[in-house]
């Protein structure tokens, strides 16, 4: 079978692409010149291997061979995997969205040979319908307007190109306070859905780091509908078809607004940030369900998303079989056949509700499947007959388990994993699971052996026994978090130190030295149309605002103000917009809320392997004090001391021999106790 110039690749998006009758090019040099040679414009496509309308377009276009042969002749074609590149998937993204108010996956961008955009969509049919314009009718207009029009083209590329640049001008800085707390606060009470959770219609989706806000704001103002807010979400989301009832993990989204249909694609970022939110609810509440919850999710991604070698991995597909959800829908007639009929009355009566048997959205499946979920009423009953749910749960999972499984991209990304290490270690923490801790630290183990270079640089993507693309800011701000969770789960000196190093590496190579915050891409990396910089909280938390809360952190446990001086440059550096449009940087606020305080420093010393000091450990993790750090002076000496990277402990013992906490807040210590309580109640400012 013939096949194109992606054969090579690694993505496993772009090889699902190397057998199209197109003549796709990577990203890279080979392709502009042979556009500029050829006096041919770029056609750009932008997605990633576990997304839905990619598969459908490929379908319809890319392996149909009339629209394939338009695309040779007209174009340079280039396929790029977001997932690999997100640094020109951002750029271009932003593009799309200031052309047509509007983005997404598949991402289509016509542009000149010099990489300037003049023509942006998102999917596109092969034929035109319902006033769309499709591929066979799009690629002779695109070609007559660059034969004919060229200098128009031309020009009205370099007016794009031009007013993207002007997006990275420093607005008027607004001092930040406790006032836009409040304000972003004010947002989310008139968004909040009081009937299903969340914080818009359909479609729906779970941005945990909404929560991790809201739920700061309950622990600074003592609001309980902050906290209300938080528990009816992630209540509902639980008892949704958005989570694998039988297999575990998050969807992407929901299709709908109470949680039930979801777009099928699970991503890696979800597991992480999503479990780290139960974890936090847990520790605000105290609830179980909130802990089991959490649980769930990890015991997916180490069952299905971890590699042999303790990297995590992407996602897996919505489709199977070339069906979107497929894999997790089940019928009536099936379960009866399945199980015996006690069991099966009891899981129908339960996760199938009539109303919903018709699934909107879902037309490739007959309308008497069902997703599996939950109502409200029958969440008391499942907690009745747990060890019963368990075993029918059990058994349809091993069914399921033969059935045809979606795809699964399993390239490693630094940035990805770095908040997965970021979510097990807080498990670790909170529920002193060492299990948990040695998943994460194999994680890390494997980024820094396998996806650095020989400056001991990270780089961006693993997969098929190779690291290759530079790393993003979003990679060392994602790891650095990961590797902070990392020491406070095990207390090893040498994660702060890994966190240091990268963090002058980030601060070397990224930071703006004119207006502060970070670039997203470093100095030395490759020229793009733009240099951009951004604090936009998305899908996942920006880089800028996750470095924001890193330097705070750092700077609270080294002792060393110009971290905390670069974390307000920071917020000082996207102040206008965030004041504008407070509820889209709520990861930033979170770390605002940090540094206005009040904050802690704690530090216990004692031996760890006694039960004193694990008590008093036990005691702090299980506590919501969301804004503070945690440093361990062990009784014993260390090769690398925990001195020499926050000098001011040096002077901290033991009393008595026993464990001792030091509790620091606004720049002044407590006196020290060896007492639990004692050092809860200063945490509490009692």
């Amino acid at each position: 079978m013939l096949q194109n110039r992606l054969k090579d690749e690694k993505s496993p998006y772009l090889l699902q692409h190397a057998q199209n009758p197109v003549d796709w090019y990577p990203w890279g040099n080979e392709a502009f010149e042979k556009s500029r040679r050829a006096d041919k414009p770029i056609f750009l496509s932008i997605g990633y291997s576990t997304c839905h309308w990619c598969h459908v377009m490929e379908r319809e276009s890319f392996e149909d061979e009339k629209v394939a042969q338009l695309l040779n002749e007209v174009f340079v074609c280039i396929k790029v995997d977001r997932e690999e590149r997100p640094d020109i998937d951002n750029i271009y993204m932003k593009v799309c969205q200031m052309m047509t108010h509007s983005g997404g996956w598949p991402l289509t961008i016509i542009m000149t040979p010099d990489k300037q955009p003049f023509f942006a969509a998102t999917y596109i049919p092969r034929e035109s319908m319902y006033g769309r314009i499709g591929m066979l009718d799009l690629i002779p207009q695109i070609k007559k307007v660059w034969t004919t029009r060229r200098e128009e083209v031309v020009k009205a590329a370099g007016d794009i190109t031009a007013e993207l640049k002007t997006l990275n001008k420093k607005a008027q800085a607004q001092p930040l306070g406790a006032d836009i707390l409040d304000t972003a606060y004010g947002t989310f009470v008139r968004s909040f859905d009081h009937l299903h959770g969340g914080f818009s219609s359909a479609p729906k989706f779970p941005t945990p780091h909404n929560l991790y806000f809201l739920l700061r704001y309950w622990k600074r103002k003592n609001n309980s509908e902050a906290l209300q807010m938080v528990e009816k979400t992630l209540q509902d989301m639980r008892r949704g078809g958005i989570y694998d009832q039988i297999g575990f993990g998050f969807h992407r989204y929901s299709t709908d607004a109470k949680w039930i249909v979801p777009h099928f694609e699970k991503m890696l970022y979800d597991q992480a940030l999503i479990a780290m939110a139960y974890i936090e609810a847990y520790q605000a509440t105290g609830k179980k369900e909130y802990e089991n919850t959490a649980r769930e999710i990890f015991a997916y991604v180490l069952r299905d998303m971890t590699d042999a070698e303790g990297g995590f991995y992407c996602a897996e597909d919505a489709d199977s079989e070339g069906v979107e959800g497929k894999f997790y829908l089940w019928s009536e007639e099936e379960i009866r056949n399945l199980l015996p009929k006690d069991e099966a009355d009891i899981f129908l009566s339960v996760f199938r509700h009539r109303e919903d048997t018709v699934i909107n959205g879902m037309q490739e499946m007959p309308a008497c499947h069902f997703i599996p979920h939950l109502e409200k009423s029958t969440i008391d009953t499942q907690k009745e007959m747990a060890q019963k749910f368990s075993d029918i749960r059990e058994k349809l999972f091993t069914i399921r388990e033969k059935r045809v499984h979606p795809h699964k991209d399993d390239k490693i990304l630094s940035d990805w994993n770095g908040l997965m290490i970021a979510a097990l270690a807080r498990w670790a923490q909170v529920f002193s699971e060492p299990l948990y801790a040695e998943a994460a630290s194999r994680a890390i183990n494997f980024i820094l052996t396998r996806m650095t270079d020989d400056k001991r640089r990270l780089l961006h993507r693993y997969r098929d026994g190779g690291a290759s693309i530079t790393a993003t800011l979003d990679d060392y701000a994602f790891i650095i978090w990961g590797l902070l969770e990392l020491y406070e789960a095990t207390f090893e000196i040498g994660h702060l130190d890994t966190a240091l190093m990268l963090n002058k590496q980030l601060l070397d190579h990224f930071w703006d030295k004119k207006d502060g915050g970070f670039y997203f891409t470093p100095d030395d990396g490759e020229e793009l149309l733009v240099r951009q910089k951004e604090a936009h909280d998305g899908a996942v938390p920006s880089g800028n605002s996750v470095a924001m809360l890193n330097l705070l952190r750092l700077a609270r446990i080294t002792g060393n103000a110009e971290l905390e001086n670069k974390s307000a440059g920071i917020a000082n550096a996207f102040s206008a917009a965030v004041s504008q449009f407070p509820q889209a940087y709520t990861q930033l606020l979170a770390a605002l809320d940090f540094a206005l305080g009040p904050s802690y420093e704690v530090v216990i010393v004692g031996d760890i392997e006694k039960a004193d000091t694990k008590n008093m450990l036990t005691a702090l993790r299980k506590l919501f004090v969301p804004n503070k750090v945690v440093l361990f002076r062990p009784l014993t000496k260390d090769t690398l001391k925990i001195e020499e990277i926050a000098p001011f402990v040096n002077s901290l013992t033991s009393i008595g021999g026993k464990a001792t906490a030091y509790v620091c807040s606004n720049y002044a210590c407590k006196l020290p106790t060896n007492s639990s309580e004692q050092m809860i109640a200063l945490l509490k400012g009692e």
